[in-house]
Parts: structure tokens; C-alpha cells; sequence
């Protein structure tokens, strides 16, 4: 008895659901309805996209990419519960184009905001980073492509005279695009030289005189190779700023290498023969202490102190003007994305 209140309880609900089910009279009201959640999504995706674009914070971008994805599930769910017109094949061709959407969300573009913690440790990571970032998009835009193909193959069938307006959100999330592969392009080249200021100034703080001589030529060979390859790029329509900028980078590598990373080298050298003598002559018991070996302590004294002075002062240069440059080229990019990147 108990089994059979179930069952008839369970049929009451398939039918109480199939009898609430929206349904549509016209292949019009149709294809208006699921527009309609279209849009929906496609306005919260813009505002995943700005937060890409204009905001510094992974926190924030994070935090809209789990709106957007709620976003997606209520579409789909709403989508899913409604009946299909002139049977389920729109229907279904819908609901593959924001699943796609929901599990690019879920997995791929979760999985590029952990490589883009870990991007920064190497070339390779960077390249990947971004790399994941524009396979991910391509599979959203070639996923969009398909699904305006059945949007139109749709509304055909049916008679429906579609009237194509300037869709602004559509418009501009094409715009983000092109600005994206156009600052994602000219990072990489950045990246490629920068990783190896990172290196040289490891070695510098580890005393690493090998390491920072190694280091300064692969950075200054980088640097120059990097002038050459900004002369072949393109700007983004006449915006010059980005590709100036990371010039100015560049330059200032050349000049760091050729004119001032020697003298901190010196330095470090003076300062290990300096370390030498120092043990040779406290391991000397004074009463057999020469005095050759004290003048030349001395002597010694008196250049690391100089050279101290001369590592110190050119260790500041080095510092402010490498944040001078490294912030001037972050904000160009920022003001870069401000101009070219809708906000409303």
C-alpha cells in the first residue's frame, strides 16, 4: 500500500511539473525566451570581462566568475524545465552552447586563475598562463559562433524576419578580445626579457659573482633581441603607449647591464678578497702577524669602504629607477585598458 502512495505521489509530481512546464505557441515567443536568457548571461560574462580588464584584484575576478557561473545554471535549468518548439534539436543545440560555457567556467578559467598565481616564477609558467587564457576564450567564441549559426538556421526555418542591431554587449566583448591578445602578445615579449633582470638580481642578493655575469649578458642579449622584435609589432589601432613603454623597459635593461652592474660586481668580488685576508689574518697569531699582511688588511679596509659607498649609491639608482620604469609600464597597460576596453 505504501508502495503504491509513492508511486501515485511521484506520477502527481511528473505531471503537476509537465503541467507547469512554460510552453510557447509561436516558434516567435520561442526564440524570444531563450534571448532573453541569453542576454542574461551575456550581461553578467561582460561583467566578468571588465573585472579581467579593470580589476587588479584575483579576489574580485574570482568572485565574478562564481556569479557568472550561477548565472549560467539558472539559464540552463530555466531552459531545461521549458518545452522545446517543433521538437527538442534548438533546444538542445541551446543547452550544449551554455553548458560549454558553465564548464569553461567551472574547470578551464578556474585552472588559469591557479597557473596565474604561479605564472610570475618563469617564462614557461607565463607562456602557459596565457596561452590557457586564449585557448579558453577561443572555445567561448567559436561555442558563440555555433550558436548564433542556430540561432539564424532557427529563426529561418521558421519564417522569423530577424532584425540584426548593433548588439553593444556583443560588440564589446569582440573589442575585449583584440585589446587582450594585442597587451597578452606584447607581455609575453616583456616576460621573456624581465624574467632575467629577476635571475640576475637572485644572484646579486645571493653573492653569486657567476651568476650575476651569466645573468647580466643573458639579460642584455634579451633586451636587445626584445628592441628588435617591438619594431615588428603592430599597435592596436594608433595606441603607441604600450609598445613605447615596454621600450623604455627595455632601455633601461641595456643601461642596467652595460654601465652599472659591473661596479656592483667589483664590489662583491672586493669584498670576498676582503673576507679572505680578514680570516688569513685573524687565523695569524699577532706576535707572527707580518706587516705586509696588515697594510694589506688595511689597505683593503680603505677600497671596501670606498667601493661601499659607490655599491650603495648605485644599488639606490638601481631600485628607484627600476620601480620607475616597471610602474610606469603597469600603469600605461591599466590607462591602455581603461581607453580601449568599455566600462558601462
Amino acid at each position: 500500500m505504501r508502495i503504491l502512495t509513492k508511486l501515485l505521489f511521484a506520477l502527481l509530481l511528473i505531471a503537476s511539473f509537465q503541467s507547469n512546464a512554460q510552453s510557447f505557441d509561436t516558434a516567435v515567443e520561442y526564440l524570444d525566451f531563450l534571448r532573453k536568457e541569453q542576454e542574461i548571461v551575456t550581461k553578467s560574462t561582460w561583467k566578468y570581462t571588465k573585472a579581467v580588464a579593470h580589476s587588479k584584484s584575483d579576489k574580485n575576478i574570482n568572485k565574478k566568475r562564481k556569479v557568472l557561473i550561477k548565472t549560467v545554471e539558472r539559464a540552463i535549468a530555466k531552459i531545461e524545465r521549458a518545452q522545446g518548439f517543433d521538437g527538442d534539436d534548438y533546444k538542445n543545440n541551446v543547452l550544449k552552447h551554455m553548458r560549454l560555457n558553465e564548464s569553461l567556467l567551472k574547470q578551464d578559467y578556474a585552472k588559469i586563475i591557479d597557473m596565474k598565481a604561479v605564472a610570475e616564477q618563469s617564462y614557461d609558467l607565463m607562456e602557459a598562463y596565457i596561452i590557457a587564457q586564449e585557448l579558453a576564450d577561443k572555445k567561448m567564441a567559436d561555442s558563440q559562433a555555433e550558436y548564433e549559426a542556430n540561432f539564424y538556421a532557427f529563426a529561418a526555418k521558421h519564417k522569423i524576419n530577424v532584425i540584426e542591431s548593433d548588439d553593444d554587449l556583443g560588440k564589446k566583448m569582440e573589442i575585449s578580445n583584440q585589446v587582450f591578445n594585442h597587451t597578452n602578445a606584447l607581455h609575453l615579449i616583456f616576460y621573456k626579457v624581465y624574467i632575467n633582470e629577476v635571475y640576475l638580481w637572485d644572484a646579486i642578493n645571493n653573492n653569486d659573482v657567476s651568476g650575476i655575469q651569466q645573468n647580466t649578458n643573458a639579460l642584455n642579449e634579451t633586451a636587445k633581441e626584445g628592441l628588435e622584435i617591438l619594431k615588428t609589432q603592430k599597435t592596436y589601432k594608433t595606441d603607441k603607449s604600450l609598445i613605447a613603454a615596454t621600450k623604455t623597459v627595455f632601455e633601461y635593461f641595456i643601461d642596467e647591464t652595460e654601465n652599472k652592474i659591473s661596479q656592483i660586481a667589483d664590489f662583491l668580488i672586493l669584498q670576498d678578497d676582503f673576507q679572505t685576508i680578514k680570516n688569513t689574518l685573524e687565523k695569524t697569531p699577532e706576535k707572527k702577524r707580518t706587516k705586509e699582511q696588515v697594510d694589506a688588511y688595511n689597505k683593503k679596509i680603505k677600497e671596501i669602504n670606498k667601493a661601499g659607498a659607490s655599491y650603495n649609491k648605485v644599488s639606490a639608482s638601481l631600485n628607484t629607477n627600476r620601480q620607475k620604469v616597471l610602474e610606469k609600464l603597469e600603469t600605461t597597460k591599466s590607462k591602455f585598458l581603461d581607453r580601449h576596453i568599455p566600462k558601462d
